[in-house]
């Protein structure tokens, strides 16, 4: 093969020599498109002292190569049935991607549709693309592997298309940019869909030799040469960044003048880390580095690679391949063919690249799905803010209030009349001791309860957003102001509807012997004192002790019952009034936790769920 590239390259010198132009010479610059025109270092100095002169780079051989621009192409043969505008039928022979693959795809699919209406659709806007390419290429060839070569203006990589496909079908020049639209070749038939894919118009796709299949190893391989990455026209670069994003695998030719170029790495290399076992790093034109130039660029391409923290290849590890080799001399061409060969056989490029794809995805989407810490909403906040409701709701207040009024009613029944009496007096002395509050104070009483319920759902909502990613943080906050509304108002319904109820407290069965015995103790009082009475006037017998006796039981027993029933009613008025209070906490409890609570445990459960497919997504314990 050597042979026949010298052979054809002495036949082009002679026949430059026969023009009048001497082999050493330098050139004129031709037309775009002119047989010789050089594709690596623009217009070459004179050989004179041993200067370097590339104008054997790509020459074309025979009459066909004189055509310009792409119009040289239409010469060399096309893929079978395929013409200008068309491509050849395509029959889908993909398979149903598996393994670890697959589960990844699957969990990346619920990842997507579980958030949808809870991340901004720029979040996940890549995930997506990357599911829709997923699913294209399972449609298309698996036995074939879409490799592309992309590189900067000048860095040789139309020549090493050619001298891969042994055929000059890229056209090469002086002329910048030489490459305007992606041209493909492809070894063997079945690529159609994939060529369709990728937008390649059929009088741009070639196979490597006339009428044959070229090399049984790289049998599968599609060659895409894609125009400069840094080419001044835009249209190209956005042809190569779209190509990009769709081939299994690419081939990145640099030469020595601008293998450190700035918009190489930051843009592509660096980015693009992740896919370091689809991608291959050429370093081209060695041929013009003198003596061990050349592996101390290789060595400095290296370093620069680990630095945009792309993983080599290298002692059996998975990761991107380096090597060196010169289109125009053909070293280590072959052994780039090679490790295609064994790349392309192995079919495995497609399920890389997606691998890749599904990496770099997850990376992106980890700030809307990892958490800082553990998130959710624990039983002491729960607890806390049934408190916060309970006492917004005023249910301490009201189990007091039911308590005292206990108490109270049990004075009623079991308290000495003349006490009774005195404070019924004193209740009709005293200036509006029975007037209602007045309305101002009511009114204050509704605010601070609002303003407290309010600061209740503030409280449980920061606890339970506490860590969260901000795209969830702000859903568990909506789904608690939408459950918060209207909130106070029904707090206030239920503080009457679940208060104590109206009127006198339950009496408890031991109390009419309380008041028959009040009553005993009153009837002695009075007894006695009509007895003193009656001895007074001279109507009974004298007999000064009975009588006192008589009355001072009554006098003293009555305050003596009275305070046994006080004692005695601690404990159900205690009781009553912790009923009271309890059933209005439950029904503040409830009442929170359907419109708060639960559409916030909603929120965290849905996280959960997306939580663990992105933990699948991204192969992590994240």
């Amino acid at each position: 093969m050597t042979d026949a590239k010298d052979a054809k390259t002495q036949a082009a010198a002679e026949a430059t020599a026969a023009g009048g132009k001497p082999t050493g010479a330098p050139r004129a610059p031709e037309a775009p498109g002119a047989p010789g025109v050089p594709e690596q270092g623009g217009a070459a100095p004179a050989d004179s002292g041993g200067s370097w002169d590339d104008g054997l780079i790509a020459r074309r051989a025979g009459e066909k190569g004189s055509a310009e621009g792409l119009d040289a192409l239409d010469g060399l043969p096309e893929l079978p049935g395929a013409s200008r505008g068309d491509s050849e039928a395509h029959t889908p022979i993909g398979g149903a991607y598996g393994g670890p693959l697959r589960t990844r795809l699957d969990a990346l699919g619920e990842l997507v549709g579980l958030s949808r209406t809870r991340v901004e659709g720029a979040v996940l806007a890549e995930a997506g693309r990357v599911l829709d390419e997923a699913a294209a290429r399972q449609r298309l060839s698996s036995r074939h592997t879409v490799v592309a070569i992309a590189g900067a203006t000048g860095s040789g990589k139309s020549t090493l298309f050619n001298a891969l496909a042994e055929v000059p079908i890229s056209e090469t020049g002086l002329r910048r940019p030489t490459t305007s639209a992606p041209i493909a070749c492809t070894w063997s038939d079945g690529a159609a869909g994939l060529l369709d894919r990728l937008a390649i118009p059929g009088r741009l796709r070639r196979r490597p030799l006339a009428g044959g299949d070229g090399d049984e190893e790289l049998h599968g391989l599609v060659l895409v040469d894609l125009p400069d990455h840094d080419s001044a026209v835009v249209r190209h670069r956005d042809q190569v960044d779209r190509v990009l994003a769709l081939v299994d695998a690419v081939i990145w030719v640099v030469d020595p003048e601008k293998y450190a170029d700035a918009a190489l790495h930051e843009r592509y290399l660096r980015p693009l880390a992740g896919h370091a076992e689809i991608t291959f790093v050429v370093l081209n034109q060695i041929d013009r580095l003198p003596g061990d130039a050349a592996d101390q660029v290789l060595d400095d391409l290296r370093r620069l690679l680990d630095d945009d923290g792309m993983a080599l290849g290298e002692h059996g590890e998975p990761g991107a391949t380096v090597l060196s080799v010169s289109a125009l001399t053909g070293q280590g061409v072959g052994e780039l063919r090679d490790l295609l060969g064994r790349f392309v056989q192995e079919r495995g490029a497609a399920a890389l690249r997606l691998t890749a794809d599904v990496d770099a995805a997850a990376l992106k989407l980890r700030s809307a799905y990892v958490a800082e810490g553990r998130a959710g909403l624990g039983e002491r906040s729960r607890e806390q803010f049934t408190d916060r409701l309970a006492w917004a709701v005023g249910a301490v207040a009201a189990g007091e209030t039911a308590e005292r009024e206990w108490h109270r009613n049990a004075g009623r029944a079991c308290g000495t009349p003349w006490l009774r009496l005195w404070r019924w007096y004193e209740s009709k002395r005293t200036p509006g001791g029975g007037e209602t509050p007045a309305a101002p104070a009511v009114v204050e009483d509704e605010l601070t309860a609002r303003q407290r319920v309010e600061q209740a759902v503030r409280t449980v909502v920061e606890e339970a957003s506490a860590g969260l990613p901000e795209p969830w943080a702000h859903s568990v906050r909506e789904a608690a102001v939408r459950g918060a509304q209207g909130l106070p108002e029904e707090l206030d319904e239920l503080a009457v509807t679940a208060g104590p109820p109206p009127g006198r407290p339950p009496r408890p069965a031991w109390w009419p012997a309380a008041v028959l015995a009040q009553a005993s103790m009153t009837l002695l009082q009075i007894f006695g004192a009509l007895w003193l009475v009656g001895q007074i006037v001279g109507a009974l017998e004298p007999g000064l002790l009975p009588p006192v006796l008589v009355m001072l039981a009554g006098i003293v027993g009555g305050p003596f019952v009275e305070w046994a029933c006080g004692a005695a009613a601690r404990g159900p008025a205690r009781r009553y009034g912790q009923d009271a209070e309890r059933r209005l906490r439950e029904a503040a409890a409830g009442c929170g936790r359907a419109r708060v609570l639960d559409p916030i445990a909603a929120e965290l459960m849905r996280y959960r769920e997306v939580r663990e497919q992105y933990v699948t997504v991204s192969r992590t314990g994240a």
